[in-house]
């Protein structure tokens, strides 16, 4: 029976005069990405998500439902085949200074919808394409 491992993290926004922006970090490989990471024992996994995402991003988010859940397998090379789960919210920016966790990410920025969408699809990771996508939805946004 593989290891099980549990992650969680979000699709961040705000709205800033009258406008919505994505939030997207740029993970250590040059990839666009979204704030995630490992659950901590005792946590809920809503603690994970917003925990990481003020670690990496510095900012105080609040969720205000989940996306989805991806799931897969991976081999670690000590405990053999793992179960991931990720558990993405969208969470609403709510404040903090953003500032990115350099020993885990490049950088955190914001972006408007559309190229937010278009810098995922050409270099993001091809599983968050659907979660970026029924965000925006959730959003009520469609391109």
């Amino acid at each position: 029976m593989p290891d099980k491992e549990i992650s969680a993290g979000g699709v961040v926004y705000r709205r800033t005069a009258g406008r919505l922006q994505i939030q997207l970090i740029t993970d250590r490989y040059g990839r666009f990405s979204f704030a995630k990471g490992k659950r901590e024992p005792g946590e809920t996994i809503e603690e994970t998500a917003l925990r990481e995402i003020r670690e990496e991003t510095g900012l105080i988010g609040q969720i205000d439902g989940l996306i989805d859940i991806i799931a897969y397998t991976y081999h670690h090379p000590v405990h053999g085949p793992v179960d991931k789960e990720v558990h993405y919210y969208l969470v609403e920016s709510r404040g903090g200074q953003l500032r990115p966790q350099v020993e885990e990410i490049r950088g955190v920025a914001w972006y408007e919808p559309k190229e937010a969408w278009e810098k995922q699809l050409k270099s993001g990771y091809d599983n968050n394409d659907f979660i970026l996508e029924k965000a925006l939805k959730m959003l009520n946004l469609n391109f």
